[in-house]
């Protein structure tokens, strides 16, 4: 059980520091990350993007955050968090990492080996094809490529880092160095089904071509040492050297024109595991062979590169073995894939770059390259292009992402008040009530406090009381609709029967306490209670608490965090006792006194409870029946009152109840309650005489 709930925090730090990630630094937490002798500018939008300065105070470049701009979700499902420091020429200053749970380096290899990788970035320009990993074999040298060396064991994660990288400057490259607006991307429309033949796409110029002869490639190299490098250029000049076909077939009317029935199925599988790839099919009928012959399926072509308005663009084998029509030309042929979230708009132009390579010499040749460019764009018809989307608020993201959680909350929490509102006294009178408590308790400390972290604390009014002081938003209390939830409840209780509903049902610190007081009995230990006298005196120690942390609030409130660690809850409920010792044995320490001393923490010291006593004042009935006898001459209740709320006259201080109901049980018995145990004689003396 332990290992579960344990499992759930990590759960929900994971999705909180996923959360926490994409709100960009302020500038008090950028200006210490930025390395001279550079100096930080001023915001140029409200994405986390800086201007950068140099020494003489002129604009030198951009700085910013990867999460808020690409948060690409992480291994862990949570973005990786970097620092980037841009030129105005596209170039590389500095890559720092800010914030990750990536497993591999938060429980196994340390962060060491991924700021090493990030290091590699630094004077590479974001013009080069950069890919993580190593030249294929000897050929690689003369790719185009620029390889990243990656982590070994790490490297998905490596390569998710990466890619947000890479998405993230060049995004500020399209907005800021070249002001060309980035917008939606167009995506393929399902919707748009055209009847097309390999013969249409040609003549529509939907299938790109481009044919290079050996005289050409001769050409290309007139003049350099590889100039006669190729004995079979030069024996055949009028031969084809290359003849490049290319199709983007993410449109399903496209593909259907060049794929067969199998290969289109197959490709449809990619899709949706991959919906963001961007298909792109090419086939070369000549003797360039489109990749070396060291080239590695699943990876960066080595001969092939794409770019588009100047800026790279990322392409990948996509590792699928298909079959295109027969009227379609045979020869060598691959499907490469691009990711569309990193600003590939296949709508508009773009370029394919075809790498020839030639080596001159026997021994450590030297190696030569000519490229050869096949513009091409595919009709917007094919496409359609998402409206600007709108961001939901954060408060109603907060509610879509725990709408599970919150039905459940909310279907408990209407039938427990809907049970003490209208069922009390056959509840509290049922012979199975103390178990039934008991499992509504446990409820309260599983669900809503481990799992569902709705812990109340006392930091939430204070910070609350600071935002009226400020005259600022309270917009902060509903980015957490499960706390939020509770909270409701617990003020409707105050008007129905005071401080306690949260107190006595909801608390799941007050749960584990009430657990404690049991276990007790069960190992026969003593009770320690202090007298009538100190109960009263101890009472006020908790508003005296509630007192310090408001001037806390006023006088430092840098502070309130580290007083309000009075309350036991983050270390009992919040993170599960995985915590230093010392926070741990304070909150063990109200436990193990639970034993002994019924419930201390919550009669003396809760702060929160200081100020649930005080909302119970809206209380608008007195909810407990009492009789004339009550307390004269019968004092059971008051005797039987854990919580000391009962006074000496039999009537109940409402701000001290906490709505266990054991009073109401006495009252409706006729065999415990004295008033109706001497009725019930007087009765039959009665009926005798």
């Amino acid at each position: 059980m332990r290992a579960f709930f344990r499992n759930c925090l990590l759960l929900l730090g994971l999705v909180w520091c996923g959360l926490a990630s994409a709100a960009p630094l302020d500038g008090v937490a950028l200006e210490p990350l930025i390395v001279p002798p550079y100096a930080l500018g001023e915001p140029v939008n409200d994405k986390g993007v800086w201007s950068l300065l140099n020494s003489g105070g002129a604009e030198a470049g951009y700085v910013f955050e990867t999460a808020p701009l690409a948060p690409l979700p992480g291994f862990s499902g949570a973005p990786i968090d970097m620092l980037v420091m841009l030129d105005l020429e596209g170039r590389f200053i500095d890559v720092r990492l800010v914030s990750h749970n990536e497993p591999i380096f938060v429980s196994g290899l340390g962060e060491a080996p991924f700021r090493a990788f990030l290091e590699q970035y630094r004077g590479h320009s974001i013009n080069e094809p950069l890919v993580v990993g190593t030249p294929y074999g000897e050929g690689g040298a003369g790719s185009d490529l620029v390889y990243l060396d990656g982590v070994t064991k790490a490297t998905a994660s490596v390569r998710i880092a990466h890619e947000s990288i890479l998405a993230a400057a060049l995004q500020v490259a399209r907005e800021k160095m070249q002001g060309v607006s980035s917008g939606p991307p167009a995506i393929p429309d399902p919707d748009h089904a055209e009847n097309l033949s390999w013969g249409d796409l040609v003549a529509q110029g939907i299938a790109g071509h481009l044919t290079v002869t050996n005289r050409e490639l001769d050409a290309a190299f007139a003049g350099t040492i590889w100039a006669h490098d190729d004995p079979e250029a030069e024996a055949d000049p009028d031969g084809i050297f290359l003849d490049l076909w290319l199709v983007d077939i993410g449109a399903p009317s496209v593909a259907r024109a060049v794929l067969t029935e199998d290969a289109l199925a197959d490709l449809n599988r990619f899709l949706a595991v991959s919906p963001s790839d961007e298909p792109l099919l090419v086939i070369d009928t000549g003797r360039h062979g489109l990749v070396s012959a060291d080239f590695v399926r699943n990876t960066a072509p080595d001969r092939l590169s794409a770019e588009q308005d100047g800026l790279p663009v990322a392409l990948r084998d996509a590792d699928l073995l298909f079959e295109t029509r027969p009227e379609v030309p045979e020869g060598t042929a691959m499907i490469l894939r691009t990711d569309r979230r990193l600003g590939f708009d296949p709508t508009r132009d773009w370029v394919l770059t075809v790498q020839a390579v030639r080596e001159h010499g026997m021994f450590q040749p030297e190696v030569g390259s000519a490229r050869f460019k096949l513009p091409h764009k595919t009709d917007a018809r094919f496409y359609t292009r998402p409206g600007v989307i709108e961001t939901l608020p954060p408060w109603r993201e907060a509610i879509l992402n725990r709408q599970g959680d919150l039905v459940v909350l909310a279907v408990f929490l209407a039938g427990l008040v809907g049970l003490l509102a209208f069922g009390t006294r056959r509840f509290a009178g049922w012979r199975h009530f103390t178990a039934a408590r008991l499992t509504i308790l446990a409820f309260v400390t599983a669900f809503i406090g481990w799992w569902g972290q709705g812990q109340l604390s006392i930091v939430t009014p204070l910070a609350a009381f600071r935002a009226g002081i400020d005259r600022a938003s309270f917009a902060f209390l509903l980015y957490d609709p499960f706390s939020l939830l509770v909270w409701a409840v617990a003020g409707i209780g105050f008007f129905l029967w005071g401080r306690g509903l949260f107190c006595g049902w909801l608390c799941p610190f007050g749960a584990l306490q009430e657990f404690a007081h049991h276990l007790g009995r069960l190992l026969r230990l003593p009770r320690v209670e202090p007298s009538a006298l100190w109960d009263r005196r101890l009472k006020s120690v908790k508003y005296i608490l509630l007192a310090g942390l408001v001037a806390t609030v006023v006088i430092a409130p840098d502070h309130v965090d580290k007083a309000a660690e009075v309350e036991p809850f983050k270390t009992a409920i919040t993170v599960f006792f995985v915590r230093d010792w010392y926070y741990v044995a304070y909150a063990a320490l109200w436990l193990v006194l639970g034993m002994v001393t019924f419930k201390g923490f919550c009669r003396y010291v809760c702060p929160l409870g200081a100020v649930m006593a005080i909302g119970g004042f809206l209380r608008g009935r007195d909810w407990i029946a009492r009789r004339a006898e009550c307390g004269s001459p019968c004092q059971l209740c008051k005797v039987r009152c854990n919580y000391g709320s009962i006074k000496k006259s039999g009537a109940i201080d409402y701000s001290e109840c906490f709505q266990c109901l054991d009073c109401v049980t006495i009252h409706d018995d006729p065999k415990q309650c004295v008033p109706l145990i001497l009725a019930a004689r007087r009765g039959e003396r009665l009926a005798a005489e």
